[in-house]
């Protein structure tokens, strides 16, 4: 399925304004993704997109709404470096 990214106005018509409108967009969108993929959800990128409006206006963190994120320990403390002075 492909997904295009979709601009239905525009705010400012110089040149400036529109490539900023772009990049935000863009921006946005790709942010999207990433919360998609580090959710694991299966909703859509529009359900997607509400929830996390909804969730700026109540000040919810995501989790209560999208679940739990996986844990991960990046730096597991027997390989770490030790200064020893």
């Amino acid at each position: 399925m492909k997904q295009y990214l979709k601009i239905k106005k525009f705010l400012g018509t110089s040149v400036n304004a529109v490539k900023a409108q772009v990049l935000v967009a863009l921006i946005a969108y790709l942010l999207i993704q990433i919360i998609k993929k580090a959710f694991r959800t299966h909703l859509s990128t529009p359900d997607l997109m509400a929830v996390i409006g909804t969730l700026l206006l109540h000040k919810e963190p995501m989790t209560k709404l999208l679940g739990q994120l996986p844990s991960t320990n990046r730096h597991p403390p027997d390989l770490q470096l030790s200064l020893n002075f």
